[in-house]
């Protein structure tokens, strides 16, 4: 029997080096790891994606208990919707997060474009919500609000479905791969300067005569004015990234971190941290202190 030795002697040296690089790139791990945690986009993108999605559930997860406890003895359906609808998503956009390496492997196009899909289509459905809930005003309460606003939710969060899935597999366009210059960023501008107008809308409706018609809590329209930030920054992203620029494009994957490690923290901050808490007279006077510093309680005795 001829000896391994032997063997790779007679081997060209080029063929010697595929073959043990071949054997280490299929069967190592670390190899493995790291292509999917460096290659495509870098470690840095990938850290900044996955930490803060990963540490944001394991929060969810740690309050769970108690959470679940003040969900089943509450009165507000549209909490406990959202509550677990948040859950649905943060779990969908981890995964997301955590299989970046999917958008630069040719074999995993398919699967890519439906986890996307999947994923935006939750906190997009999450945005609306919360938008409906916003301009419903002060009577944003009962079984009626939580019907109207999960109804509008799903209107537009279904047209928006319908439209990506005519690109991904009528047209067969990248949506979701954004290496590339091509016509699926017309969608993409269209999409933020849609989201852009809405939270432009109530950024200025907070700061006019009509501000009475919306919640009066001030972390309401700092929630307000992140986002209108975001989107109009996206935006201005989108509209570079279809002209080839590349700060375009970088822009826009700064905004994609922002937006998937940050969202989904900034809404339970928002809408349902207070709710979670042990005293409900601390939640009175965390409300109350809102509405004193906003001004509400003004009044000239003089």
């Amino acid at each position: 029997m001829r000896s391994v030795e032997s063997i790779m002697a007679e081997l060209p040296p080029s063929s010697s080096a595929t073959a043990v690089v071949g054997a280490g790139g299929e069967g190592g791990g670390g190899g493995w790891l790291y292509g999917w945690f460096v290659e495509c986009h870098g470690l840095w993108h990938n850290v900044l994606m996955i930490v803060p999605s990963l540490l944001f559930v394991l929060y969810l997860a740690s309050q769970a208990k108690r959470s679940f406890s003040k969900v089943s003895n509450g009165r507000s359906h549209v909490v406990a919707s959202l509550y677990a609808i948040l859950w649905l998503v943060s779990i969908f956009n981890l995964a997301w997060c955590s299989l970046q390496a999917w958008e630069c492997a040719p074999g995993k196009q398919f699967m890519w474009s439906v986890i996307s899909l999947f994923t935006t289509s939750g906190m997009l459905f999450l945005e609306v919500s919360l938008i409906a809930f916003l301009l419903q005003g002060n009577h944003a309460s009962g079984r009626e609000a939580l019907t109207h606003t999960f109804l509008i939710s799903a209107l537009v969060v279904g047209l928006d479905i319908f439209l990506k899935g005519i690109y991904l597999f009528g047209f067969g366009i990248q949506l979701f791969d954004v290496s590339t210059n091509g016509s699926h960023w017309a969608l993409w501008v269209i999409h933020k300067l849609l989201l852009t107008g809405v939270y432009g809308l109530i950024f200025f409706m907070y700061r006019s005569r009509w501000r009475e018609r919306l919640p009066a809590r001030p972390a309401f329209q700092n929630y307000i004015s992140i986002m209108f930030c975001i989107n109009a920054t996206a935006l201005l992203a989108c509209a570079l990234a279809a002209h080839g620029t590349g700060f375009g494009l970088w822009l826009y994957n700064i905004t994609v971190i922002c937006y998937h490690a940050m969202y989904l923290p900034l809404l339970y901050v928002t809408f349902l941290a207070d709710f979670f808490q042990e005293d409900d007279l601390h939640l009175e006077n965390v409300y109350y202190s809102e509405m004193k510093d906003a001004g509400f309680f003004d009044v000239d005795w003089e």
